[in-house]
């Protein structure tokens, strides 16, 4: 191979232009229309070229049409306009401020596999990286102080298209960095930034890349660098490309290299946020970078980086998370236990279930569950299904109390918004309406907003989406070789004045995109009604290794043509940010079938419901906290179906019914001046219920005051004098560990307060109280180190307690030859507050004031040997 000298080659601007840089470097152009706007006056058909990357059309305009921009008056307006709102944003107010008092910034850092910030960006693949994309934004907005790591994909995720058969076909491109608005991280002499990781023992050299995402710095591993073999260039080649060794490696990178990358800029993060297992590599090298600096035993290690660690789990089945052989494992990390203090076994058991199951996998989400203080799913069904799910490592613990609790997901608006929709709510809820966009009392506004101009607002985005989709459509045709007089038709598909329903997403099995098809000629009748005509768009993806869901993709194709629908049966290829934000902005509904209760949130119909659109949904995910009878539609009740095949019957039915005998009719009522009043009415209802609910202001503002600086708090404060906090609690939790099993609780008394007529031992009536009495054996433990508590509530057919509550019990200074001998005397007292059988069983935790949840030690001790559900004893309210 020749010796290759590379350099980079910028764009020459005339000075009139040069703030043209400053705006092109910073992503916050892509959620601010004006910008935008700035750069389709620039050459409006090389901008749609070039996908919608400042970078690459300033490289790619002629020098000719600079000049004449440079000395157009307007244009240099527009830009001086768009640099100073820059600015001003850089070093405006921060809301992060006001929650902390003045206090010291934490450095948040928050580390996910993909990234979803703009369609020029194509380092994501779905959900997890849109969601990371709008995390960084709105942490930008709010001026959290967060610093985000990912991976730089030379390839990122795959181009798709349609064969002439329907079959989805894969390409993949190169990412030109030195064209797309990032940067390489240098030193002060301007050499790359790079670090190096051990791989399977042999060193990895990694670069370093950065983008600017409004006030928040993302940095990006890269492995394709001279120094590397191919075998390790390719390391960052695809986003979720190649095997399970591939998949270690770049979790490997993720995880541990992020950390180092962070540490090597100088940048020490003192919480850290893992979204989705990818990155649980990154608590061990927490770990490991202590016990190197303060010889910190491992539990002490823990103690200390433990409590400031955020992992947000999202799969909500066990089989979708990532997991390695031991094998694999101790390939990649046979030299890496010595340096957090344990041996190969004691490693495997940090991401295993059963911690003595020597066979079994090491799974990543366990990994982060063990090593984090803090942890969430992405909705409320997702939190319970969570809790549920990985029961099994808070063994005896009540589902109900497994520490994982639920903070769902949100979107960022102005991302998503349509610029007409914008200036409809800079209109009707004053210019800065997104400083007050988690109030509701703000969203009460919307009722002032004139339904005709409602209407014609939405008709713009369903006009633009109809434009979109023909030109879209005519590209595919012409791509797979279709004829010019089959071209024709694609000018003709949707009618703007039709009913039109949006379906988008990654065409995984369980999501059902096939679920329209289940009874073709009764679709067909509701598409081809000549009164109530309905359209509906799909798009999306399936993974390439996913048969049954390039399946699905296929079989709408061949709908489309077998039944002479197609021009009520769109699908655009090649689904992206581009592609969603036109739909969300220009569809009437949108439509979404997951098999409850498979997804674990789901955005896309939060962005839809910003822009007007009505949702019609399984009730999965957030739609089971969205949803109310008049702001859109529910497919069925969350109900679980053991047969699949009749749960696809009876739901597509219910969509079927529901389109003819609702939503159709609803959509076309219309009153003297053509307008769907009952329509729009809904459309209001839509926007001001989930607008300040479903956005990623309100989800940040839950990570910062729930997580975010408890953590950074917790995490200081177990590192002070020589980490002698962090020393304190692991040496407590090893006594108590030790002394767990001298502790019993040895008698429980109760006893009826305040007895109302009727009321006897074993019946009482509503609001009657009793109190309870137990005593417990502790050996040498003082009793300030324990809780013991009243665990009580309505009992099932099988005598166990659901969805129980506790109270603390007191402890009683009794006689001094009791506590003498290391038994104690607690009382409380419990109120029945409801009728029916209940009961109550007294426990014993473990207690420390430095500890985030009781259960961090997994340990609990009932009045029975049973399990946690176990009930000590049981009343009847009446």
């Amino acid at each position: 191979m020749p010796s290759v000298h590379s350099f980079t080659v910028l764009p020459v601007l005339p000075d009139a232009l040069k703030e043209l840089n400053f705006i092109v470097k910073n992503m916050f152009w892509s959620w601010n229309h004006e910008f935008v706007n700035l750069f389709k006056r620039i050459d409006s058909e090389l901008w749609e070229s070039c996908s919608h990357n400042p970078v690459k059309l300033l490289g790619t305009v002629s020098q000719e049409r600079l000049n004449v921009l440079s000395k157009n008056k307007g244009f240099l307006c527009e830009l001086q306009r768009a640099a100073e709102k820059l600015k001003t944003y850089l070093n405006g107010a921060k809301w992060f401020d006001t929650v902390t008092s003045g206090a010291e910034s934490p450095v948040i850092a928050y580390f996910s596999a993909e990234f979803g910030i703009n369609e020029s960006l194509p380092i994501y693949s779905g959900g997890l990286g849109i969601l990371a994309g709008d995390h960084l934004k709105s942490a930008s907005d709010m001026g959290i102080p967060l610093t985000a790591v990912g991976l730089m994909y030379q390839k990122g995720y795959f181009k798709q298209y349609l064969n002439i058969d329907g079959w989805q076909q894969e390409i993949y491109t190169e990412n030109n960095f030195y064209n797309m608005p990032v940067e390489p991280v240098t030193d002060e002499h301007g050499e790359p930034v790079t670090i190096s990781i051990e791989l399977a023992n042999r060193n990895v050299t990694v670069q370093i890349w950065r983008i600017n995402v409004g006030r928040v710095k993302l940095y990006l591993l890269d492995s394709n660098v001279a120094e590397n073999s191919f075998e390790d260039r390719v390391i960052t080649s695809n986003l979720y490309g190649g095997d399970r060794e591939m998949r270690i490696r770049q979790e490997i990178l993720l995880g541990i290299g992020g950390l180092r990358a962070l540490m090597a800029m100088g940048i020490e993060p003192t919480v850290c946020h893992m979204n989705e297992g990818h990155a649980a590599f990154m608590a061990l090298e927490r770990i490991r970078n202590l016990r190197e600096k303060t010889e910190m035993t491992f539990d002490e290690a823990v103690e200390a980086t433990k409590c400031s660690n955020v992992f947000t789990v999202h799969t909500p089945v066990k089989a979708g998370n990532d997991e390695f052989t031991p094998e694999m494992m101790d390939k990649y990390f046979c030299r890496y236990y010595s340096g957090l203090g344990l041996d190969k076994e004691q490693f495997l058991a940090l991401g295993r279930c059963n911690t003595n199951d020597k066979k079994e996998t090491f799974k990543m989400p366990v990994l982060a569950l063990r090593l984090s203080a803090y942890k969430n799913g992405v909705s409320k069904l997702h939190g319970k299904i969570s809790r549920e799910m990985w029961a099994d490592l808070w063994p005896d613990i009540p589902v109900n109390e497994v520490p994982i609790i639920s903070i769902t997901n949100g979107v960022h608006i102005k991302t998503w918004l349509s610029e007409e929709m914008n200036l409809s709510y800079e209109r009707y809820l004053g210019a800065n309406w997104t400083e007050g966009i988690v109030d509701e009392s703000v969203w009460g506004n919307i009722d002032n907003i004139p339904d005709e101009e409602l209407w014609r607002t939405h008709q713009r985005a369903k006009e633009r989406l109809v434009s979109f989709a023909r030109k879209r459509l005519k590209e595919q045709m012409k791509k797979r070789g279709s004829y010019h007089t089959e071209l024709n038709w694609a000018d003709e598909v949707l009618d703007p004045d039709a009913l039109t329903i949006g379906f988008a997403r990654r065409f995984a099995t369980y999501k059902r995109g096939y679920l329209l098809l289940k009874d073709p000629q009764r679709f067909v009748n509701i598409l081809n009604n000549s009164k109530k005509p309905v359209q509906i768009v799909f798009a999306g993806k399936a993974h390439p290794r996913d048969t049954e869901g390039k399946e699905i993709i296929r079989q709408i194709i061949h709908f489309a043509s077998q039944y002479e629908v197609r021009r009520r049966i769109v699908f655009l290829e090649d689904y992206d940010i581009d592609v969603a934000r036109v739909m969300v902005q220009g569809v009437d509904v949108w439509l979404n079938t997951p098999r409850p209760p498979m997804e674990a949130s789901g955005t896309s119909g939060m962005k839809a419901a910003f822009n007007g659109a009505l949702n019609f949904s399984t009730m999965d995910g957030w739609w089971c906290e969205g949803y109310t009878t008049d702001n859109g539609w529910a497919i069925g009740a969350g109900e679980k179906y053991d047969d699949a095949g009749y749960q696809d019957v009876v739901e597509s039915q219910s969509i079927y019914n529901i389109l003819e005998n609702e939503i159709a009719p609803l959509f076309y009522t219309r009153s003297v001046d053509n307008l769907p009043r009952a329509w729009i009415k809904r459309m209001k209802n839509c926007i001001k219920q989930i607008t300040p609910r479903f956005n990623t202001n309100r989800m940040l503002s839950e990570y910062t005051r729930k997580f975010y600086i408890p953590a950074a708090s917790k995490g200081k404060y177990l590192s002070e004098e020589g980490m002698s906090g962090a020393k304190s609690l692991s040496a407590w939790k090893l006594h108590m560990k030790e002394s767990w099993h001298e502790f019993d609780i040895k008698e429980v008394h109760i006893e009826t307060l305040d007895e109302q007529a009727g009321s006897t031992d074993k019946q009482l009536k509503v609001g009657s109280r009793l109190a309870v009495k137990a005593l417990v054996k502790l050996g040498q433990v003082h009793p300030d180190n324990v809780s013991i508590q009243i665990y009580h509530g309505k009992t099932d057919s099988w005598g166990n307690i659901s969805d129980g509550t506790a109270v603390e019990m007191c402890h009683q200074h009794a006689d001094s030859d009791i506590e003498h001998s290391g038994e104690y005397w607690f009382t409380g007292i419990i109120t029945c507050t409801t009728s029916g059988r209940q009961g109550f069983a007294v426990r014993l935790l473990p207690k420390h004031p430095d500890m985030t949840n009781p259960y961090e030690l997994g340990l609990i001790l009932w009045e029975k040997t049973n399990t946690a559900a176990a009930v000590g004893k049981v009343v009847s309210v009446v």
